[in-house]
């Protein structure tokens, strides 16, 4: 068997794996559960990212080619995949990885805003995760917070000569644990506590989170270096072009 078809029919058996087995009554900020103002808010926010997220795909896809392609929509599987695997936290949200910092490694932040925003539509759509009215405070918190600051780790880490191997880690993790960081400011502001307002509001959804949240960034940290080099494999030249990896590099 080819290399290429057995690691294709491992992604489809690991996407059967989520759409088959049962889910938990869990999800991204829950359909209808923002104040009108706020799910307009977020919603007027993401527009102008998804623009410029748009034109970027366009030139890199003429640019790079159709090796390009294969890696974009591998990126986007990768984000459903892993979003798709939830914990209830916090009434009306959920604990999750997010998968957007091996996208935001390759590609850079903008394309990973129109690809998470995607993947946010489906599972609100197919899974009943989210949902449309919360679309854009679930794309503010995973796909553009969460990927620019798994893009600025992995080049801050790489600037200050880390190996890519835990460049790759960091910027995945903590671009994780500060998606769910905006997604705890967001409820904060739709719901401040009677006493004490936004921060006390603030540091309960916090420490909701961080008791599920944490060990799923590790892992999330763990899965994507495993996952990049898995590509150094299958898409060393696609890398290269991309200037992610030298002729020499490997994790």
């Amino acid at each position: 068997m080819r290399k290429e078809n057995a690691f294709s029919i491992g992604i489809y058996f690991i996407l059967g794996i989520l759409f088959f087995s049962p889910k938990a009554y869990a999800m991204h900020i829950a359909e209808g559960f923002l104040p009108f103002k706020w799910a307009g808010i977020w919603w007027v926010l993401i527009l102008p990212f998804l623009a410029l997220g748009i034109k970027y795909i366009k030139n890199v896809i003429e640019e790079q080619g159709h090796g390009v392609k294969m890696l974009l929509a591998l990126a986007g599987a990768f984000v459903f995949v892993l979003s798709s695997l939830k914990l209830p936290s916090i009434t009306g949200s959920c604990s999750h990885p997010t998968g957007i910092g091996l996208g935001a490694i390759l590609f850079g932040p903008w394309p990973m805003v129109v690809l998470g925003c995607i993947v946010l539509i489906f599972q609100a759509i197919l899974l009943a995760h989210g949902g449309l009215t919360t679309l854009g405070a679930n794309t503010f918190s995973m796909a553009i917070v969460g990927a620019f600051v798994a893009y600025g780790v992995y080049k801050l880490s790489k600037k200050l000569g880390a190996p890519l191997w835990l460049a790759v880690f960091l910027a995945a993790a903590l671009g994780d644990l500060i998606t769910y960081l905006t997604t705890a400011v967001q409820l904060s502001l739709a719901f401040p506590a009677e006493s004490g307002g936004i921060m006390v509001s603030l540091t309960k959804f916090m420490g909701v989170f961080a008791t599920t949240q944490i060990p799923l960034a590790i892992t999330e940290g763990l899965v994507t270096v495993l996952v990049f080099n898995v590509l150094q494999e299958y898409s060393k030249g696609e890398l290269q072009e991309l200037s992610i990896i030298s002729k020499e590099g490997r994790i």
